[in-house]
């Protein structure tokens, strides 16, 4: 009997070294895969700011914590089921769903470029004048979690990507622990950044002359801080979008894009010597950003001039 109950005890704790050994490899996977999901973060941060514009400082923190909540069932209720039944059964379709992310947000960012140069907007805008701010805020927050469902998405499928763990519960894990942190980090930046003026404002108001130095300068930054948030956001989505593309296309065998950008890269890579490594990777960014751009105005073109999609939205707005 104790040679038994020493054999069980050994047993359980070859189970546990496995355990912990897995969750170890667990760990260390969703970190490295969660690194290459950092553009689509930048651009879910900067794009969320803009669904509580022109709504009470009051409802602020509600909204967001709303789009937080909207956000973790997109990823772990809907998504990463259908991740892991992909993964499991469909590997093979991974990448052409990543494709099809990437070509949203090449379009999404190309969207942006063209609204900023003058071009028509499609849809409503936070221009628009707000007649029922209940319904507004209702419509706000189901816009940004539809929103989130895409980009979330686009994040689970870059991860399970990324993933080289043999199992599927391993996998689950992975995408669950990437799930829960990226949705904190960017919904607890949002947050943030969306009540700093209010911070400001309060400093602004305070006793002391540095205080309300600083809280006015806190408040005079922040519209600046949106305006550098949505251009570093569109950046990402092209940046992000044409990457993708650039290595979809490469993985089913068109390798034109990939060997332009890569050749690109190496080229300025042996030019810069000390400085090889950043100016290779701003080099292959800037054109994929550039195909992102490029492949996301031919899919505008497409959507609003052939299929009219967004054209009577904006004949409507324009007529309101």
């Amino acid at each position: 009997m104790p040679s038994g109950l020493v054999a069980l005890l050994d047993d359980v704790s070859i189970i546990a070294r496995t355990a912990a050994a897995s969750m170890d490899d667990i760990s260390v996977a969703a970190a490295r895969a969660g690194t290459k999901t950092a553009g689509v973060v930048i651009d879910d941060a900067a794009v969320t700011p803009s669904y509580v514009t022109g709504l009470s400082p009051a409802r602020e923190l509600p909204i967001i914590w709303k789009i937080t909540k909207g956000s973790l069932f997109n990823k772990l209720v809907i998504l990463l089921p259908g991740a892991i039944l992909l993964s499991e059964f469909l590997p093979w379709l991974i990448i052409y769903i990543l494709m099809l992310g990437g070509a949203f947000l090449c379009y999404e960012g190309a969207e942006k470029v063209m609204e900023k140069l003058g071009g028509a907007k499609h849809g409503k805008t936070v221009d628009d004048p707000i007649e029922d701010p209940v319904a507004f805020e209702k419509e706000r927050v189901s816009g940004a979690i539809r929103t989130d469902l895409i980009l979330s998405a686009e994040i689970m499928a870059i991860v399970l990507n990324e993933l080289d763990l043999p199992s599927w519960w391993e996998r689950g894990i992975a995408l669950g622990i990437v799930a829960i942190a990226v949705t904190i980090a960017v919904y607890g930046t949002v947050a943030i950044i969306v009540k700093l003026d209010d911070i400001g404002l309060a400093l602004s108001r305070s006793g002391g002359a540095a205080k309300r130095k600083f809280g006015e300068g806190l408040v005079a930054f922040v519209p600046k801080l949106l305006i550098a948030l949505s251009f570093i956001g569109t950046i990402a989505m092209l940046w992000v979008g044409g990457g993708i593309i650039i290595h979809g296309t490469h993985e089913i065998g068109f390798d034109l894009f990939y060997d332009i950008a890569h050749g690109a890269e190496y080229a300025v890579k042996g030019a810069t010597g000390a400085l090889s490594g950043v100016l290779g990777w701003l080099t292959y960014a800037a054109i994929s950003a550039v195909l992102g751009l490029a492949l996301g105005i031919v899919i505008a073109f497409v959507l609003h001039k052939v299929f009219k999609i967004g054209h009577d939205e904006h004949k409507a707005a324009e007529a309101h």
